[in-house]
């Protein structure tokens, strides 16, 4: 296993440019490359903990709703709740 990542890590420095004589353009390439893959990654992470954050919302609506149901069904039955 580490002698796999030992000839990728050759390889990424050859590819993009970041060995001893980096080329001033692929290192600008590099991180806007990098910038944008990161701000992808941030609006994802973004738009995944909205839905996350609507969903328990919508889940304490729900649970509201279960209990003034249970509440009224309670009166109806004539049982005194703790309420």
């Amino acid at each position: 296993m580490a002698d796999v990542k030992q000839d990728h890590k050759g390889e990424d420095v050859d590819s993009y440019g970041m060995g001893n004589s980096a080329d001033p353009k692929n290192m600008q390439e590099l991180t806007q490359y990098v910038q944008t893959l990161l701000q992808n990654m941030q609006d994802k992470f973004q738009t995944m903990s909205d839905q996350i954050i609507g969903r328990i919302d919508e889940m304490g609506n729900r649970i509201d709703d279960l209990e003034k149901n249970i509440a009224d069904l309670m009166t109806q039955a004539g049982v005194e709740g703790d309420n």
